[in-house]
């Protein structure tokens, strides 16, 4: 199992790792990496693996990070071979994008809920835009103001972001099922990672969630509503950018 540090630690682009197999010719599975792969409606990242030093060194583009039963990084050529020490090197401007417009999201869905009473069910972020579907009729004009300017006021607060792990079935007895979403989580997954936003003791949002994200909402920068579209029957998708 490869250990998945990006649970951890998004901050840290640069690491080394040991190469534990190879599938097919171009799918590296790594004894530990920082490396995102695609899922909860963030992008992978990309970047490099190298090994060697000096002159020799051999480097393999990243082109895609897959999670099945491994992480697989999948890689431009001839892949390197098992017990080959590498350093992998992140792409830091796309993974900082994606942890903004991740954190962004977070905010979006809590402002909805409240204001709304729209429940998220689904979201795709970029490295330079993102939207969100949600259960409601249909925002108006006055509505995407009233997001964008809660949105910004989240964002000038500064508040905390923070993530731990937590037993499923303690989550679901003392979390609010409407907030965290815990019922879009396959139910095999029984270990789950919260990630909270604000005061400790009483958070302005908390959500089961793996992906990445900044450290405060002040990271996140001014937010742009740029429309809605309709997604079916009282489904709507809100679309934003971040500056």
């Amino acid at each position: 199992m490869t250990d998945a540090r990006y649970l951890d630690d998004a901050e840290t682009h640069e690491f080394e790792a040991t190469v534990e197999t190879v599938r097919g010719s171009d799918r590296v599975v790594l004894d530990r990496t920082y490396f995102y792969p695609t899922g909860g409606g963030q992008p992978h990242d990309t970047g490099t693996l190298s090994a060697g030093g000096g002159g020799d060194g051999v480097t393999w583009d990243v082109t895609d990070v897959r999670k099945r039963d491994r992480i697989e990084h999948v890689v431009a050529g001839d892949a390197p071979e098992p017990g080959t020490t590498v350093i992998g090197s992140i792409d830091a401007a796309r993974r900082r994008a994606h942890s903004r417009y991740h954190t962004a999201q977070h905010l979006l869905s809590a402002v909805l809920l409240d204001e709304f009473d729209a429940e998220t069910t689904g979201n795709q972020l970029y490295a330079d835009h993102a939207h969100l579907d949600c259960a409601y009729g249909r925002f108006d004009d006055a509505d995407l103001r009233t997001i964008e300017t809660r949105l910004n006021d989240l964002v000038a607060s500064d508040l905390p972001v923070r993530w731990y792990s937590l037993d499923r079935e303690e989550a679901e007895a003392t979390l609010d099922p409407e907030r965290t979403r815990l019922h879009l989580l396959p139910d095999s997954i029984r270990e789950v990672r919260i990630v909270e936003i604000g005061d400790a003791d009483d958070p302005f949002d908390r959500t089961a969630c793996a992906g990445t994200h900044a450290a405060s909402t002040g990271d996140v920068g001014p937010v742009t509503v740029t429309g809605r579209t309709t997604q079916g029957a009282a489904h709507e998708r809100v679309n934003f950018v971040l500056e």
